[in-house]
């Protein structure tokens, strides 16, 4: 099927741009976009936040004959898009929830005799047929979907009432469409086509690097750890964001700062509307410099002096982290964005996933109460928490989940209750028993395996030591992507180290991860340990030791493939490999490795990395020198030294010696120069013009 045919335009995007917007000249990404649509075309825009997605539809908009209206997930988010239009004399206008019918109607007529070039509309408005049927009459020229990747059960935001939109487009002549988000999977950009049904559309992918950011992820122990480092970035920073995991988080946390005399708001789902906008105008008004939200602040919140973004605990999934990071730093000025990582936090993430996705059991229990408590009319005006009690869920979560899902399937329908802060259900086929209900049970496993998945990967990016913009890209698809320079691994120097690999070397760690692979479990969910690093190692390398030998695993296929390499090297291997993500340590009693999605990848060649290679046995040398264990007091004093050294010649500390370097002069302890070239890291050139300051050093320790 064709895309719309080209429109006639009234001005040109440029003159639109610098007659209503003020600006001479478009952002990197953004003209070929506007190009894209005002020739006509249906499209999938995909572009970072601060990048200039809304101009890439607000512009066409101007320049079309008829009205563009524009799906928007967020009250907050539609209010603050069209005050900002109206105040540049944009005629623009909303329908959602909060307007009347009578209102509504309004401006319906209004987009009918073309009063408005642009309406937002929430995705809702969409369910009903008394509102598609007045859209009849209104020419629109073009249909927006902000914020795309909510359409999709695979994205990290999924909102139901996105998935009607592509039936939505056909009821109202299918005009041409164009899909925008800041963050989506290859899978999430494949549903996104698929569900609007585009029309041989464009796609532009115009990167997903924020080199502003510093993205940082700090280990942390103890809550105190997270409060002491929060102190720190706002006294560095001032004005930023919080992001927590929980409502109650959010207050804590709230209080603490409000202990500390730093004007902040709080912001989540259990405020009531009004004093959600109340907290979020006063943060956009500058009037406070913090908020402390949940994951429903911040979606298009247009404040571009945001310093900093922190998240107190892990998010679920990596999209939801680098959408939220992204809220630093709009002005393209540089900002600061820290995860503080502890993987107890995981559990928080974990009953989330539980609450999103109900099992069919726990489907046909909720569709049961329902049943069964239903009025004459089929109503049930019950909150969540009395089904959650009545039916028996844990979790209720699960039971809105549920909900979510049995209207979906067209067994309920919900609406509000008049009077009541609350919502009621209608049972549509109440004739339908609960075990007679049809359930894509397979699709729920996928979507709850899915969610884990993502769980996992998040997980991973906290463990892994490589350049975090770099592994975030390469996460969405983005390959070759050079390191940031600006995240916590890079100023560390660690990312300096690594380098793709040679054939051979490839072909080690693809033999390496074959050795993992056969030790490991492959799951409906993953890669599940089986074994330790050094049961590992020893298979690899042939061992015939007794634990070997009893276990059968001399009769595995990789027993004994790198034998050559020996166990000091696979070892060091292993290490770099967790370290860039290709093999993960599972917590438990016994800590078991096991293969990443990367590592399986890798595994099959189908996938790049780079690594920071260890000396190879052959060549390092190192073996020469006795390891005397590593002094974290000589190791302190060595990176001072460098440090000072750094400052000198005004240079990054790594370009000296890297982290990895130093740690080895500080178990090797060498005393010439030729003992110090057997250290890795360190060549002819660094060995001549640093190397003797730090043998002095090493010759005065005790």
């Amino acid at each position: 099927m064709p895309s719309a045919a080209p429109k006639l335009l009234t001005q040109t995007p440029l003159e639109a741009l610098k007659k209503h917007f003020g600006h001479g000249g478009f952002l990197d990404g953004q003209d070929r976009v506007i190009e894209q649509i005002t020739s006509g075309r249906d499209g999938l825009v995909v572009m970072p936040t601060g990048g200039g997605k809304s101009l890439c539809y607000q512009l066409p908009a101007l320049c079309f004959e008829g009205v563009t209206l524009v799906v928007s997930p967020l009250i907050a988010l539609m209010k603050d898009q069209v005050d900002a239009l109206v105040a540049k004399g944009i005629p623009a206008t909303l329908i959602n929830s909060t307007v009347a019918w009578e209102d509504q109607k309004e401006r319906l007529d209004g987009m009918r005799t073309g009063r408005y070039k642009l309406v937002y509309v929430a995705p809702e408005r969409f369910r009903a047929e008394s509102f598609l049927s007045a859209l009849k009459g209104v020419e629109v020229s073009l249909f927006a979907v902000d914020e795309a990747h909510c359409l999709s059960q695979w994205g990290h935001d999924f909102r139901p009432d996105y998935m009607r939109l592509g039936k939505a487009l056909d009821k109202i002549g299918r005009p041409q469409c164009v899909a925008l988000t800041a963050t989506a999977t290859p899978v999430v950009r494949a549903d996104i086509l698929d569900v609007l049904k585009l029309r041989e559309p464009f796609e532009v992918v115009s990167g997903f690097a924020r080199p502003n950011l510093s993205l940082g992820i700090t280990a942390v122990e103890k809550k105190q750890q997270k409060y002491d480092r929060i102190r720190e970035i706002i006294a560095a920073n001032k004005t930023g964001i919080v992001y927590c995991a929980t409502r109650k988080k959010v207050e804590e946390v709230a209080e603490t700062l409000a202990a500390w005399r730093i004007k902040a708001i709080a912001y989540h789902g259990g405020m009531s509307d009004v004093e959600r906008e109340s907290a979020q105008n006063i943060f956009l008004q500058r009037k406070a410099d913090v908020a402390v939200a949940t994951n429903a602040f911040g979606m298009g919140i247009d404040r571009s002096d945001v310093r900093f973004v922190i998240h107190f605990e892990v998010p679920g999934s990596v999209e939801a982290y680098y959408q939220e990071a992204g809220r630093a730093g709009r002005d393209g000025e540089a900002a600061t964005c820290e995860l503080l990582f502890n993987y107890a936090d995981t559990r928080t993430q974990e009953f989330f996933i539980e609450g999103a996705n109900p099992g069919a059991h726990t489907i046909r229990d909720v569709y049961q109460y329902l049943l069964g408590h239903a009025d004459k009319e089929y109503e049930i005006h019950r909150s969540i928490e009395e089904i959650t009690d009545g039916a028996g869920v844990k979790n209720s979560m699960s039971v809105s989940s549920a909900l979510a899902t049995l209207a979906r399937a067209g067994y309920i329908e919900r609406f509000d209750v008049p009077g009541k802060r609350m919502r009621g259900t209608r049972l549509k086929k109440p004739d339908v028993f609960a075990r007679a209900l049809e359930l894509d049970e397979a699709a729920l496993e996928e979507k709850e395996r899915r969610d884990r998945d993502k769980l996992k990967s998040m997980v991973e990016l906290c463990y892994a030591r490589t350049c975090r913009q770099q592994w975030i890209l390469g996460y969405f698809g983005e390959e070759d992507a050079e390191v940031c320079g600006n995240c916590d691994i890079c100023r560390s120097g660690e990312s300096q180290d690594r380098r793709a690999p040679s054939a051979e070397e490839e072909l080690v760690v693809r033999k390496a991860l074959s050795g993992v692979a056969r030790m490991s479990r492959k799951t409906a969910n993953g890669w599940e340990g089986k074994f330790g690093r050094g049961k590992i190692v020893q298979m690899l390398c042939g061992s015939r030791s007794q634990e070997i030998l009893a276990g059968g695993l001399d009769q595995l296929s990789t027993y004994g493939i790198l034998k050559e390499q020996g166990t000091g090297y696979l070892n060091a291997l292993m290490r770099s490999m967790a370290d860039a993500g290709l093999v993960r340590t599972d917590a438990g009693e016994y800590p078991l490795l096991t293969l990443t999605e990367l590592g399986e990848k890798v595994m099959r060649g189908v996938a790049k990395f780079r690594l920071a290679w260890p000396a190879a046995a052959s060549a390092g040398q190192v073996d020469s020198l006795a390891d005397q264990g590593f002094d974290g007091a000589l190791y302190s004093a060595l990176r001072d030294l460098r440090g000072r050294l750094a400052k000198r010649d005004e240079v990054p500390p790594y370009v000296i010696f890297s982290n990895k370097t130093l740690e080895a002069l500080c178990r090797y302890r060498p005393r010439t120069l030729q003992e110090g070239l057997a250290v890795p890291g360190i060549g002819e050139a660094k060995a001549q013009r640093y190397l003797p300051v730090f043998l002095e050093v090493l010759k005065e320790w005790k």
